[in-house]
């Protein structure tokens, strides 16, 4: 089985719209999905938001709605849980289209992690391991902006909605019965409140790889370009490494052209970039180069050394363990990021503390053993 054959309701005017969300601020819940098109602009560029409720599905044309004052109260009406799959792309539509985002929000990718399935787990597979439903997969990559739509990408969208409201239904009594709805939630009200901000164009210089390397001074012109690149980019909404690629950073900041011609030179940047903001390039460097020392960036955190994995490791196998009990899928215990922000507290001897990244009931389940392994860890690789 592949398809549904149910025949979607269309949404392409604002009475529809409003009408139909006073319905969906009835249900329990509603299951949301979005098609977009993100190829060189900042923003995602919304070609269909899809609405089930389990029995039908709703397909709402973002190119003919103006008002979405009507959807907005929809997402956010805390009785009406919004079922969403792996929605962080989709907390970006929401947020730039009507600047609203869902709560209570159940992500059924995570939801599958609670259950012990895989980690991470894709719709389709979740879809062919809960509903026996093989999902076709050429519309994925289809053209969801041009209109009319084809029958194949209508039918592809219906179906998503209906599988993603039956999913649910399978899955929200059992993470209940499990006694994990609020875990859940806690996680899923964490994604939505990060989605509300955008990434500080000041601090943009920080999520560079190899930003680590560059010496303070070095830091200062990475800064002002990562801050001109991060608003640029929004301001005309274009894809960052459409404006100026991240693998040409390091190296313009290391060799600091000043000139046009030498510019041109730098392998990894794109003609067009030199052409139309070349100058702009050149004065932020050269403005870079002029601050003060006081004004430096301090140096970035180096990775951790090899010797830190044996207390990475211990630490990782309280995750698992506590995961093993629960039935859990033992990387949704403890990420990466929140295990190398507690060996920074304290490495290589000492003391260590619990970092701001363990919160929540992570922190509540784990933060003493983790506290007590840590700080009872010896330069053996062994807990004392």
């Amino acid at each position: 089985m592949t398809s549904t054959g149910a025949v979607p309701y269309i949404i392409n005017d604002n009475s529809a719209l409003a009408a139909h969300c006073q319905q969906w601020l009835t249900l329990p819940y509603v299951a949301i999905d979005t098609e977009f098109v993100r190829t060189e602009t900042y923003f995602p560029i919304a070609g269909l938001i899809q609405v089930g409720d389990g029995r039908h599905a709703y397909l709402i044309d973002p190119l003919q709605i103006t008002d979405w004052s009507a959807l907005v109260q929809v997402l956010e009406e805390p009785s009406v849980v919004k079922v969403l799959h792996a929605c962080s792309e989709d907390l970006e539509v929401f947020q730039h289209l009507c600047g609203a985002l869902p709560a209570p929000l159940f992500d059924t990718q995570i939801a599958a992690a609670y259950l012990g399935m895989d980690f991470s787990m894709s719709y389709s597979r979740l879809v062919s391991s809960l509903l026996g439903i093989d999902l076709p997969k050429e519309q994925t990559r289809s053209d969801w902006l041009q209109r009319p739509l084809t029958p194949q990408q209508l039918q592809y969208a219906v179906d998503d909605t209906l599988h993603l409201a039956q999913i649910y239904e399978l899955m929200a009594p059992r993470i209940e019965a499990a006694g994990l709805t609020g875990w859940l939630l806690e996680d899923t009200a964490e994604l939505v409140a990060n989605a509300r901000q955008l990434p500080e164009p000041e601090q943009a210089y920080r999520r560079i790889k190899q930003a680590w390397r560059l010496t303070p001074a070095e830091l200062a012109i990475l800064q002002k370009l990562c801050d001109w690149r991060e608003r640029a980019s929004r301001q005309r909404d274009v894809a960052r490494n459409r404006l100026l690629r991240e693998a040409v950073l390091c190296p313009l900041v290391q060799r600091q052209p000043e000139t046009l011609s030498q510019l041109s030179r730098l392998e990894d940047l794109h003609p067009r970039t030199v052409r139309q903001d070349g100058e702009t390039i050149l004065e932020l460097i050269r403005q870079g180069r002029e601050m003060p020392e006081e004004q430096w960036p301090e140096p970035l955190p180096e990775p951790l050394p090899a010797d830190a994995n044996r207390l990475l490791k211990a630490l990782r196998k309280i995750g698992v363990r506590h995961a093993e009990r629960l039935g859990m899928a033992s990387e949704l215990m403890l990420r990466k990021k929140v295990l190398e922000a507690m060996v920074r507290t304290g490495y290589p001897c000492g003391p260590y503390r619990l970092p701001d990244e363990l919160t929540g009931w992570r922190r509540e389940l784990m933060g003493e053993e983790m506290l007590a392994l840590a700080n009872g860890f010896s330069t053996t690789g062994e807990s004392t």
